[in-house]
C-alpha cells in the first residue's frame, strides 16, 4: 500500500528514515543553515567590535570611537534580529508541515493494518504513537538539526578565531575540555536510557488510560474502582519516577557545565591579568576572551541537552517506525482483479483458519452458496460461525485452502471493491460521534433522501422522527444516548444505505426486542430479495426460512439443509430447536 508520495521505507537506520521527511524542504532548511554561518559570524564579531573599541580609546581617548562602535553593534543585533525572526519562522513552519505528513502516514498506516493487529494492540498505545511521539518529533524538525548545526560551526569558529588571536591564552581556555567532553559523553549515554524509560511509561499509562476509561461502567458495575486506581497509580509512579530521573539528569548536568565554565573563566582572567600588567596583551584582547569563554561554553552545553533531546526524538522515532514497519498480514495484490459487478457466490474451499497460527477454529470447511441464496450458520458459541464471516470480508487470511467470490480467489481481489460490496449488520454496533445523518451516511456520497429510505426500510424512522432534530440529532461517543435497540436500528439503516451487493448479518437482531424484529422482517426480507446473504443466528426462529441452514460444531461444517429437513434429520439442530422451544 503506498502511504505517501514523501513518506520512506521504513527499514534501516531511523535518523535516515527522519531526515527523509526533510527531502521536500530541503531547500528551505539549507537557507535556514545559511542564516546560521550569519548569525554565528555576528556572534563572533560582537566582541571582538567592543574589544577593539577598548584598546582603541585607551590608546586615543576619543568619544567618537566609542558611537560609531555603538552604531555597528546596533546595526549586527537589528541584522541578528531579523535573521532569528526568520529562521525560527521557517523553522516552526517547515516542522509543523513535516508533522502534519507524518501524522497523516502514521494514521493511513494504521488503517492498512489487518484486524489480527487490533487484536494483539492497545488502542492507548496507538494514540500515543500518532500524538506524543510525534509531537516529541516536532522539537528536531523545528529546530535541534539547525541549532545542533550552529552549534558545531560556533564551536569551531571559536576555537580558531581563539587560536588565531593568541595561542597561549586559547590553550589555557582549552584546559577543562577533556572534562566537558567526558561529561557530555557521560550525559548523552543516561539521557538516552531515561528517554526511552519515560516514553515507555508515557504509553503504558495511555494504555491504561484509553482501556479504563472505555470499560468505566465495567469497572463500576463490579466495584473495582479501587483496583484500577492501584493499577493506574503504580503506572502513575513509574512515569513519575522516569520523568524524576529525567529532570535529575540534567540538573546536575547544567551547574557542572557551568562551574567548568566559571573555572575555565577564573584561568584566563587569572593568567590574561598577569599578560596584560606586562604588556603582552591588551585589555581589549583580554574582554575579548572572557566573552569568547562565556560564548565557549554555553553552544557545548547546548549541544549535549541537544544531543538528549535528539535521543528523545529517536526513541519516540524507533516507536513510531516500529509501527510503520508492521506489514498488513492481510496484503493488497500488486495487479489486484477489478469485477465488473460482484454477483455474490461465495466458495470456501477446504479452508482452515487460526486466529493465532496454532488453534485452528475452522477445519477443512467447505460449502458453495449461490447468488441471491440465503444461508445461515447455527451452532454453539466457538463453533467457528463468526469467523466465517470474517474471512468473507477479508479481514484475515486463511492458512489453508481457498475463498472465492464470483471463482475468483478474494486474495487477488481488490479489498476496498470486496468490502465495499459486504454490508455487515453485527450485534456490537458502534456509532461516531457526530449526527444520526452522518452515522448512516459515514461521509459517502449518499443523499438526505436515500437516508431517509434506509431508515423507514427499518423502521429506525420511528424514533428518528421523535428526537428534537431528526435526522441531524446528534450522536456522542459510541451513541451511549441511545437505546441498544435504536443503535441496532441505526446499524441496519447504514447498512442499507450503501447498497451492497452481499448482505452478513452477526446476530443482528439479538440486541431488538421481538416486537420491533418482526417490524423489520419486511424490509429484510425486501432487501434480501436478489441478494446473497449470510446469517448468523442463536435465535432459530430468525433463520427458519432460510434457503439453506449449516449447523457447525469444533470448527466443522456438520450439518446442512432447510430448516425442515434439518429437523426430520433429528441430529444437532433439532437438539439445538427443541432446546429452544423449552
Amino acid at each position: 500500500m503506498k502511504i505517501h508520495d514523501t513518506a520512506p521505507a521504513y527499514k534501516g537506520n531511523v535518523l535516515v528514515q527522519l531526515l527523509s521527511y526533510m527531502k521536500p524542504y530541503t531547500g528551505r532548511v539549507f537557507f535556514c543553515l545559511f542564516l546560521v554561518l550569519i548569525l554565528t559570524a555576528f556572534d563572533l564579531y560582537r566582541p571582538k567590535l567592543i574589544g577593539d573599541a577598548i584598546d582603541h580609546f585607551e590608546q586615543r581617548g576619543e568619544y567618537r570611537l566609542i558611537v560609531n562602535t555603538a552604531v555597528k553593534y546596533g546595526a549586527v543585533l537589528l541584522f541578528g534580529f531579523v535573521f532569528n525572526i526568520t529562521q525560527t519562522w521557517l523553522l516552526q513552519k517547515t516542522g509543523q508541515q513535516i508533522m502534519h505528513t507524518l501524522r497523516k502516514d502514521i494514521y493511513r498506516h494504521i488503517q492498512s493494518l489487518s484486524c489480527r493487529f487490533f487484536d494483539l494492540t492497545p488502542v492507548g498505545t496507538l494514540v500515543t504513537r500518532v500524538t506524543n511521539d510525534v509531537e516529541a518529533l516536532n522539537e528536531m524538525y523545528s529546530g535541534i538539526l539547525v541549532r545542533l548545526f550552529r552549534n558545531i560551526v560556533k564551536i569551531i569558529g571559536l576555537v580558531a578565531v581563539m587560536l588565531f588571536m593568541n595561542r597561549k591564552l586559547a590553550l589555557i581556555s582549552f584546559i577543562l575540555l577533556p572534562v566537558v567532553a567526558f561529561m557530555t559523553w557521560l550525559f548523552r549515554k543516561i539521557a538516552r536510557k531515561t528517554y526511552r524509560k519515560t516514553r515507555t511509561a508515557l504509553t503504558g499509562i495511555n494504555a491504561s488510560l484509553s482501556e479504563n476509561i472505555s470499560g468505566m461502567r465495567i469497572i463500576q458495575i463490579f466495584g473495582r474502582e479501587e483496583r484500577k486506581y492501584e493499577e493506574f497509580e503504580e503506572k502513575n509512579r513509574k512515569l513519575y519516577r522516569a520523568n524524576y530521573t529525567e529532570n535529575l539528569v540534567f540538573a546536575i548536568f547544567r551547574p557542572l557545565i557551568y562551574i567548568l565554565s566559571v573555572f575555565s573563566l577564573m584561568l584566563v582572567l587569572g593568567f590574561g591579568s598577569l599578560a596584560v600588567l606586562d604588556h603582552v596583551i591588551s585589555v581589549g584582547m583580554l574582554f575579548i576572551f572572557a566573552q569568547y569563554i562565556q560564548s565557549f561554553f554555553d553552544p557545548i552545553q547546548e549541544l549535549a541537552e541537544q544531543f538528549a533531546t535528539l535521543q528523545s526524538s529517536l526513541a519516540s522515532a524507533e516507536k513510531i517506525f516500529t509501527l510503520m514497519g508492521e506489514d498488513s498480514k492481510v496484503t493488497e495484490d500488486e495487479h489486484p482483479v477489478i469485477l465488473k459487478e460482484i454477483k455474490g457466490k461465495i466458495e470456501f474451499s477446504h479452508v482452515w483458519f487460526a486466529y493465532d497460527e496454532e488453534h485452528y477454529v475452522l477445519r477443512d470447511v467447505s460449502f458453495v452458496i449461490e447468488p441471491g441464496e440465503k444461508v445461515a450458520f447455527v451452532g454453539a458459541t466457538g463453533a467457528g460461525k463468526s469467523s466465517i464471516l470474517n474471512l468473507i470480508g477479508r479481514y484475515y487470511d486463511v492458512q489453508k485452502g481457498n475463498i472465492y467470490i464470483d471463482d475468483v480467489d478474494i486474495r487477488r481481489l481488490s479489498k476496498k471493491q470486496l468490502r465495499s460490496a459486504i454490508g455487515q449488520m453485527q450485534q456490537d454496533v458502534f456509532l461516531f460521534e457526530g449526527t444520526i445523518s452522518g452515522n448512516i451516511r459515514l461521509n459517502d456520497d449518499i443523499s438526505q433522501e436515500e437516508v431517509k429510505q434506509a431508515a423507514e426500510y427499518v423502521n429506525a424512522s420511528q424514533f428518528i422522527d421523535k428526537l428534537p432534530k431528526g435526522y441531524e440529532e446528534p450522536v456522542t461517543e459510541r451513541g451511549a444516548t441511545f437505546s441498544a435497540g435504536e443503535r441496532q436500528l441505526l446499524s441496519f439503516a447504514r447498512t442499507l444505505a450503501h447498497k451492497p451487493g452481499i448482505l452478513v448479518m452477526d446476530e443482528a437482531t439479538a440486541n431488538i426486542d421481538t416486537e420491533t424484529e418482526l417490524l423489520i422482517r419486511e424490509a429484510l426480507e425486501k432487501l434480501m430479495n436478489g441478494r446473497t446473504t449470510i446469517m448468523v443466528a442463536h435465535r432459530l426462529s430468525t433463520i427458519r426460512h432460510a434457503d439453506c441452514i449449516m449447523v457447525m460444531s469444533k470448527g466443522k461444517i456438520r450439518e446442512k439443509g432447510t430448516h425442515e429437513e434439518l429437523l426430520e434429520r433429528g441430529g444437532i439442530y433439532q437438539k439445538l430447536y427443541q432446546l429452544q422451544m423449552q
